[in-house]
């Protein structure tokens, strides 16, 4: 405290936004801490794609005026540049806007004041910023606003590496190139060596190579203790697999500074179905586990640095975030409060704020006209691992007009996605067209009963070409698709999409999830819990149906199993809405259905 003649002012320390912007498909994303980090909001960008990646860059440097000079494939190790050299102007650009903010003026309408309106009530920046505005005009509030301008800091500006899409790469003479210059090493490399302070999100399960190969870095391990240059974040559906991958790290002397825990079906974009783990009882386990977890980490990390001749007193900070399918402000504080997360992800209702996402008009269009049917769980991903896709999209469309027109499958240009070699002595593309071809060829000669036959057609042609449909709306937004060029969209939303039916402002998404307003009001919209338990049942239902027909000993254990763990699910939220009163009146007339369900399920 230091007093201004007899007035008490607090030096303020500030508390950044309590939520994140998850990653969002590949474009949808790509630039958008340039659209809200210079606001304090962190937010994560894909490095999957470095062709879409060196078009922004060349996009932003000829906005901005900055010098672009291509970095073409013929030159070696050209994808780690390509990453470096964007995450770099990035970089450079969001710290000329937080500049260009900090200079402004304490004015209505100004960017200044904007960052301090979008944070929450309960920030002490924003309380001070409220202070401030009720003193006189003078010395005092001049120096107050000096002390708020040097407390702001700017958002995280963070990659997410899909860890198992980690393509192997051939030269022209369809020679291997190594290890170290597949996708996934590549795009790590690309991180390291750019010179952003922030985090690395390894999401998609665990890549022991690329986990090995971030020892390759000194920008991972600590300096002043505990701090680091760059950050480690594991994106984890469980408790479990967040232990063990979070271990083998700590046995190499890297540090996992952060889990973020995601439902394992009521999210977007790709999903990994738990066990009939629900996203509650997960966040009960790690709430009481944590510490534990904790001086286990330490104790193995403190051990591997030692080995390497660095010393630490302390364990680094170890923060829990959560995400998937929160959608009001209720939803959001209860999780801060009672599992005492560090903060949350909102990924799929910002695809509804233009200001903050890349997803063009006609998409723009369709979501906000969407019904809870439009949003579906399929297998379209070329990775074999379940996709939360969207019915009426261009790219779902111009599959079925390929299928009527005698011409299944996609050409393939990016070849990111290539991983069978059921035909070929190099990796393809499933959704290729060039797969399904074969693929039916093979199909045509099975003599297959002619259900059987639709339905293996249907499995083979299901698959969407996501390499282009995940960065065609970021071109038609900034008008920069080439001519000719394939501009179908694919967009993977989550389910929780469907009660948000109109574009918002970014102050009026960031101003709902900390509830000053409700841009939901009146929506029927079940409880996140609820959603993510129906989403289950029907997942545990399709899966009793696929095999109903050759149900094996170990399948049917499999399913028991899955259904024991959604009942001691339904137990635990029984418990735990009775406790906290947090539900709607319906909330426990629900849950005695879905029991009822299942109770009848056998196998």
């Amino acid at each position: 405290m230091v007093n201004f003649t007899g007035m008490a002012f607090v030096y303020f320390w500030p508390m950044s936004h309590t939520f994140h912007i998850p990653v969002l498909g590949l474009g949808f994303s790509i630039d958008t801490p340039l659209k809200v980090a210079r606001y304090g909001i962190s937010s994560v960008m894909s490095v999957v794609d470095d062709e879409l990646i060196e078009r922004m860059r060349e996009y932003h440097c000829y906005e901005n005026e900055e010098a672009f000079m291509p970095i073409k494939k013929t030159e070696n190790d050209y994808r780690a540049k390509r990453i470096t050299a964007y995450l770099n102007l990035v970089k450079k650009l969001v710290e000329r806007q937080f500049e260009n903010l900090k200079e402004q003026p304490f004015a209505d309408g100004s960017d200044l004041c904007r960052y301090f309106e979008l944070l929450p009530e309960t920030s002490q920046l924003k309380q001070g910023y409220d202070l401030m505005q009720e003193f006189p005009d003078g010395e005092q509030k001049r120096l107050f606003q000096s002390i708020l301008r040097n407390k702001i800091t700017k958002g995280s500006i963070d990659v997410n590496i899909m860890a198992k899409v980690d393509k192997m790469n051939f030269n022209a003479e369809g020679d291997y190139t190594g290890d170290e210059n597949t996708d996934a090493l590549a795009a790590l490399r690309g991180f390291a060596t750019s010179e952003l302070q922030s985090s690395v999100i390894l999401s998609a399960g665990m890549n022991p190579r690329l986990y090995s190969y971030l020892e390759n870095f000194p920008d991972f391990f600590p300096y002043d203790n505990e701090r680091f240059e760059k950050k480690i974040i594991l994106k984890v559906s469980d408790f479990r697999s967040a232990f063990i991958q979070a271990k083998f790290l700590a046995k190499k002397g890297l540090w996992v500074s952060e889990f973020r825990i995601e439902s394992g079906l009521n999210c977007g974009g790709h999903a990994f179905a738990t066990e009939g783990f629900l996203l509650g009882p997960i966040l009960e386990e790690f709430k009481t586990r944590r510490d534990e977890m904790l001086d286990e980490l330490y104790g193995l990390y403190d051990s591997a640095l030692i080995q390497k001749g660095m010393f630490t007193t302390k364990a680094p900070v170890q923060k829990i975030s959560v995400q998937g399918g929160i959608g009001t402000a209720d939803e959001n504080a209860f999780l801060r409060d009672h599992y005492h997360v560090d903060a949350t992800g909102w990924g799929s209702p910002f695809l509804l704020v233009p200001e903050a996402t890349n997803v063009d008009n006609e998409t723009l269009v369709k979501l906000t006209g969407a019904t809870e049917s439009d949003y579906y769980l399929s297998n379209s991903s070329p990775l074999g691992i379940l996709f939360n896709n969207f019915k009426p999209s261009s790219s779902e469309q111009q599959r079925i007009s390929r299928i009527e027109n005698k011409r299944p499958g996609s050409p393939c240009t990016k070849k990111f996605l290539c991983s069978n070699t059921e035909f070929t002595d190099q990796p393809i593309c499933i959704a290729s067209r060039e797969y399904q071809n074969l693929k039916i060829k093979q199909l045509d000669n099975s003599g297959l009963p002619e259900a059987e036959h639709q339905a293996a057609f249907n499995t083979i042609t299901e698959k969407i070409c996501l390499c282009e449909g995940l960065c065609s709306s970021a071109y038609l937004k900034y008008g920069i698709a080439k001519p000719k060029e394939n501009t179908a969209v694919a967009i993977c939303p989550g389910p929780n999409l469907a009660y948000f039916r109109r574009t918002f402002s970014l102050d009026e998404m960031v101003g709902h999830i900390y509830g000053k307003l409700d841009v939901l009001k009146n929506a029927a919209r079940p409880h996140m819990f609820l959603k993510e338990l129906e989403l289950y049942i029907d997942y545990l239902q399709k899966d009793v149906q696929q095999n109903l027909a050759n149900l094996t000993e170990k399948k049917s254990k499999q399913l028991q199993k899955f259904k024991e763990q959604l009942l001691n699910g339904i137990d635990y939220y029984k418990t735990l809405f009775n406790e906290m009163q947090l539900l709607p009146d319906n909330a426990k007339e629900q849950l005695r259905t879905f029991e009822e369900l299942l109770l009848k399920q056998a196998y």
